[in-house]
């Protein structure tokens, strides 16, 4: 008699009337929104922060490149020495003094100018800082030589080389960022996913195993079913607690957003503004442009079809290797000595993805890696969005259908005789051992 969907049904119902289970359901969100909300928030702040700079200029050829921003108010020190100018900061509690001094040829000044504050100062305010000189010296220089301001604008060319297939198929640069984020959210989901849930399935058969609740369920019910319902009933249970996941998160940063008037898009790193900069000197408009034509060229349907099968064939691979390790264990400090063969793969996969598919995703090690099933799911998902032959993820998900097949059979075995053996932490002897009985 087949018991799996009893199982499957038993397993589901387990997990989810678990107090643990829900409260960790509604409370994750929570707890997550809250920490984003409070980077915000102090983001916000540092953002929001009055910055007055004082500067002194002891070559008169800077005067003009400061202008006041919304945060930051430049004051001009004329006549003053060092010394003075640096008491008079402090005594005003100025955010700090930039200071360039007198030197006989432009030529030197970059190596003459100093900025002095009582704390180490915002790297995005050097950075700025540094942008401006280098501007101007630059405008200086090429205005001795007796180049005029005109010229020099009329100089600056941007470049933005089209790019197109030979079947005549359009792109852009942004192509590959739209490209890598969703290969990569991908990727970085199946592995959270078979990590968290993964060990999901592992402490549950350790727990009836231990409470030796598995003896009187083992009478009536093959080693096989039982295992594969564990698989099948804790999965949905992801599942069902991930969809909440989504839903309550988008739920709260809206509420969040409205109630306390918390921007969550101002948690900018310095790298994020300088990108944030770049991308607006570069025109908003063709950025827009660019991202649609982006995202239109990505194989949507192709991508959410091979993210379902290698997404489901991927985690039942892992899912199963985690089963028969509970199996084979009395606790989870046991378990150790097992997980480094099944979190190898899962690492490999992750750093080939992210360090070989951006860069030649058509590559020997990016083509092989996507074949190997114990890496495919993750680094096939990357590649995909990057153009993937159909024969290429036919192939691949038919050689991680059919190791998932040998995985099964393969922890069945140690999981048939695992789950009744107590008291003797085993070896990988004993293990291939039990895969004759």
């Amino acid at each position: 008699m087949n018991h799996l969907p009893l199982i499957i049904k038993r397993e589901y119902l387990t997990k989810v009337k678990n107090k643990s289970f829900i409260i960790m359901t509604f409370l994750s969100p929570l707890i997550m929104i809250a920490l984003i909300a409070v980077v915000a928030y102090l983001s916000q702040l540092n953002n929001d922060k009055q910055r007055t700079i004082s500067v002194l200029d002891e070559t008169g050829y800077l005067k003009d490149v400061f202008q006041n921003t919304d945060n930051t108010t430049y004051s001009s020190l004329n006549g003053l020495d060092l010394e003075t100018a640096i008491a008079l900061v402090k005594e005003k509690e100025d955010y700090g003094l930039l200071h360039i001094a007198k030197v006989d040829s432009l030529d030197d000044i970059s190596d003459n100018i100093k900025f002095y504050s009582e704390e180490s100062p915002s790297l995005t305010v050097i950075s700025g800082l540094e942008r401006r000189i280098e501007k101007r010296l630059r405008e200086m220089k090429l205005q001795k030589d007796g180049v005029t301001l005109e010229q020099i604008e009329a100089s600056k060319t941007s470049i933005d080389i089209a790019q197109e297939s030979f079947e005549g198929e359009k792109s852009s640069k942004i192509d590959n960022v739209v490209k890598l984020a969703f290969g990569g959210i991908a990727g970085y989901l199946l592995f959270m996913f078979i990590i968290i849930y993964g060990n999901m399935i592992m402490r549950s058969v350790i727990e009836e195993k231990t409470s030796r609740i598995i003896e009187v369920i083992i009478s009536s019910v093959k080693p096989i079913q039982l295992m594969m319902g564990k698989i099948i009933g804790t999965s949905l249970a992801g599942v069902t607690q991930f969809v909440i996941w989504v839903i309550l998160g988008g739920v709260l940063m809206v509420v969040v957003s409205a109630i306390f008037g918390i921007d969550m898009m101002q948690m900018q790193t310095p790298q994020q503004e300088m990108v944030n900069q770049a991308m607006q000197a570069q025109g908003a408009q063709a950025m827009a442009e660019n991202m649609i034509t982006a995202i239109s060229n990505l194989p949507i349907a192709n991508l959410i079809v091979a993210f379902m099968f290698f997404f489901i064939g991927g985690y039942l691979l892992y899912s199963s290797l985690y089963a028969a390790i509970g199996a084979a264990v009395d606790n989870e400090t046991d378990t150790q000595q097992f997980m480094l063969p099944i979190l190898m793969p899962l690492i490999l996969a992750v750093y080939v993805g992210v360090f070989t598919v951006i860069e030649d995703p058509h590559g020997t090690v990016s083509t092989v890696f996507s074949f190997i099933p114990f890496t495919s799911p993750v680094v096939m998902l990357m590649r995909i969005p990057f153009g993937v032959p159909l024969w290429q993820q036919g192939l691949s998900l038919l050689l991680l259908i059919g190791t998932f097949i040998f995985a099964v059979w393969f922890a069945a075995k140690i999981y048939r005789v695992g789950i009744l053996m107590y008291g003797k932490k085993p070896t990988y002897k004993e293990l291939f051992k039990w895969l004759k009985y």
